[in-house]
């Protein structure tokens, strides 16, 4: 089969269109002929030997898919050939070819293209674990999304807004009018405006219920001091560093915060079994009725894959990126 592989760590110019052996599905796993998947930044961490894949997880880039059973392995009495599926996946992605646990594949929703479906699994199951498993994201209370016009920005307002939750997104100024589209209430340009004076603003002093973050260090101490009682935080990523320095933690103790960091990539096959059934119980109807919908910014020919890296990486996106897998 064909694959995106990489010369070796570093820049995006090191990807390039080889071959590899088809791999062959375990007696629980599907073989799926993938006709989409989508770019993630944990790609890019990989792609500069940041972020390797867990031990037996395919070297391919590549975290969720879209496509067609072609084959099943022995066990398997869910699914039959010819089934359109998504799903999440450990790597590979970025390939003609990828095999995945039958527990882990998400039928696609009706009237669904491979490119929307390939937009799902990533984010809207971060998105999900983030409000409802760790967050727990109650009717009335307030979260604030960094990164709101991100793909699990998009997801997450979208799913907190179902949940009845008052929505604060930060992005930059040309990204608010499609969060708000989406149900954010109120949107902060964090290149111009202070979002920790923001939020006390808009709320009163009051602060926030739930905030999730990709950011990391710098916006660690305003994230606290954001926080209501019993406030949770939820660290997805350290996009902007890993070293806090002069940090008050007093508001941890007199707000009784919680601080919960996650990868979804690491977690156990039981884990994200879990997490799949309950993101297909709780929101496929919603997909199909188009309540809550992916958000997509570009679709790229696989064959472009080093522009589309390069896109992500200059952060033009406002949703997710798509990779079109040629036949």
């Amino acid at each position: 089969m064909k694959a995106i592989l990489l010369k070796k760590f570093g820049t995006a110019d090191n990807l390039y269109l080889g071959e590899l052996d088809t791999p062959r599905p375990k007696p629980f796993e599907l073989l799926v002929k993938v006709h989409a998947t989508a770019l993630n930044r944990a790609d890019i961490m990989q792609r500069k030997g940041q972020y390797p894949p867990p031990p037996g997880a395919s070297p391919i880039l590549g975290l969720e898919i879209a496509g067609t059973v072609t084959e099943i392995g022995k066990s398997i009495k869910k699914w039959k050939v010819g089934d359109k599926i998504c799903g999440l996946l450990s790597g590979g992605g970025y390939a003609q070819y990828a095999v995945i646990p039958e527990s882990l594949a998400l039928p696609i929703p009706t009237n669904f293209s491979f490119e929307e479906a390939a937009a799902i699994p990533e984010v809207f199951l971060t998105a999900f674990q983030s409000i409802n498993w760790i967050g727990k994201l109650k009717k009335g209370e307030t979260i604030l999304i960094h990164a709101g016009a991100s793909g699990v920005g998009t997801a997450a307002i979208q799913l907190a807004k179902h949940l009845g939750a008052t929505v604060y997104i930060t992005a930059s100024a040309g990204k608010h009018k499609v969060c708000r589209d989406l149900g954010a209430d109120q949107t902060i340009d964090y290149k111009k405006e202070n979002f920790e004076e923001k939020i006390h603003q808009i709320t009163n002093g009051r602060g926030v219920d739930v905030i999730i973050d990709f950011i990391g260090a710098p916006y660690f101490q305003k994230n606290i001091n954001c926080l209501t009682l019993d406030g949770r935080l939820i660290l997805l990523g350290v996009m902007g560093g890993i070293n806090v320095e002069d940090l008050n933690i007093l508001n941890l103790l007199t707000k009784r915060i919680q601080i919960s960091g996650s990868t979804l990539r690491s977690r156990s096959l039981e884990y994200r079994t879990r997490l799949t059934a309950d993101l297909h119980k709780s929101t496929w109807s919603l997909f199909e009725n188009k309540s809550i919908q992916p958000i997509i910014d570009k679709v790229f020919d696989w064959k472009d894959t080093i522009a589309a890296h390069k896109y992500m990486e200059a952060n033009l996106n406002t949703g997710k990126i798509i990779l079109r897998v040629d036949p």
